[in-house]
């Protein structure tokens, strides 16, 4: 019989509920309440049972595991953000880090319906559209997804909106493509940002809830992605779709103002994306280094491999950190979306070091999936640049900090 390969020792990330994560060296997640530590401890089951073991498969093959939906349909906690009173952003910090430690792709799929999404019916929608679309999103009975960026627009779309929206009596008739649309390819509903063609309107940009499918809308799977592989982002054409004046979020200030304020918020659950990533690379890269031995001992015990896990862990901490309080100032009022620039710009920064320090750990088994640090390695360039590229949060902390604006016009 021919002999078994050797097998080599696989990093593992403790996935076990009830025992607090190695990288959160400072314990904050002392800070949250005794009923929101429960509420963890269920995510972390479900994220346990149910995501870790198919990820994988689903991040080689780019396909979204549908079976998903349901179980994070039964944590109930898609609507706490907007609830009476709301979850706090603490917890909803640390509830983005738990998911996207176990799988970053899985987590842009709930922040995009949870943050983006629902976000903008919340800050833009009457009290009458909120009612109307939140209840079934809230149980994930509906998914949305959130049409902003453009083939020619990304950091400028605000300013540069090509996407058309056109008034036709009791109607909106909306032209024009998105691009990078996460959950497009399996939405309900897709909140569409367009410019107002009337000329009274002075180029503002408004928002519309679009049912998908509708008619004129194609919408076509983007493929070849080698970064957050699960996310099922699209291509959307838009040609002459037609949408009733009650689907334009009219209960803001009907402008791009209130996109504004959803970016602000999902702009901080995205650095706390980038805490999960970087926590699970750390746990991986320690993992692996207590169990591979090179000249008769574990890697752990030589001074370069402890060099780099100490690295780690500091980036890990000082994103957490950092993390934590612009969720405690933003829970006190007094958070800024420059504070969330700034937190969104450093974590993600210091997330791309952290899984490269993990993959050097691991060396040349870190290119094989199965050991998962390579996934982390390459997510991470996705979330390097989605919710303001590093360059534009950069110029919203320069501008905040100087009083001038260094923006190209």
């Amino acid at each position: 019989m021919p002999k078994e390969p050797t097998r080599l020792p696989k990093p593992e990330l403790d996935l076990d509920p009830d025992h607090p994560h190695v990288a959160d060296w400072f314990h904050y997640a002392d800070l949250l309440t005794d009923a929101e530590r429960a509420d963890l401890r269920r995510v972390r089951e479900f994220l346990r049972a149910e995501v870790a073991p198919v990820v994988l498969e689903a991040w080689d093959r780019a396909e979204f595991p549908m079976q998903l939906v349901k179980g994070f349909a039964g944590l109930d906690l898609a609507g706490a953000g907007y609830a009476d009173p709301p979850a706090s952003r603490l917890f909803l910090g640390f509830l983005h880090a738990e998911i996207s430690r176990v799988d970053p792709s899985v987590n842009s799929f709930y922040g995009v319906h949870t943050g983006l999404a629902m976000g903008s019916i919340h800050a833009g929608g009457t009290p009458e559209q909120r009612e109307r679309w939140l209840p079934a999103m809230s149980r994930m009975d509906a998914i949305g997804a959130f049409g902003l960026t453009e083939p020619h627009g990304g950091s400028d779309v605000a300013g540069g909106m090509e996407t058309t929206a056109t008034r036709d009596g009791d109607e909106w008739v909306l032209d024009g493509e998105k691009r990078w649309i996460g959950n497009a390819t399996f939405a309900d509903l897709v909140i569409v940002w367009a410019r107002d063609t009337d000329p009274d309107a002075g180029g503002a940009v408004r928002g519309f809830v679009v049912p998908s499918p509708s008619e004129g809308m194609t919408i076509t799977k983007i493929e070849g992605k080698q970064s957050l592989r699960i996310v099922q982002n699209a291509d959307i054409l838009l040609d002459r779709v037609r949408v009733p004046e009650s689907h334009r979020l009219s209960g803001g200030s009907g402008t791009f103002r209130d996109a504004g304020l959803v970016l602000q918020r999902t702009r901080a659950n995205a650095a706390w994306g980038a805490v999960g990533v970087q926590m699970a690379a750390y746990e991986l890269a320690l993992s692996y280094a207590a169990q591979r031995e090179q000249f008769g001992r574990p890697i752990g015990g030589f001074q370069l491999m402890q060099d780099l896990l100490v690295r780690m862990l500091g980036n890990v901490s000082a994103s957490l950190g950092m993390a934590v309080r612009n969720a405690q100032l933003l829970d006190e009022g007094r958070g800024s979306d420059a504070h969330s620039s700034l937190v969104k710009e450093f974590c993600a920064t210091r997330m791309r070091e952290t899984v490269a320090l993990g993959r050097q750990l691991v060396g040349g088994n870190g290119v094989v999936l199965e050991n998962r640090i390579a996934k982390y390695f390459a997510d991470a360039e996705a979330m390097f640049s989605f919710e303001g590229t590093r360059e534009m949060n950069t110029l919203i902390v320069g501008k905040a900090i100087t009083g001038q604006s260094a923006f190209v016009r």
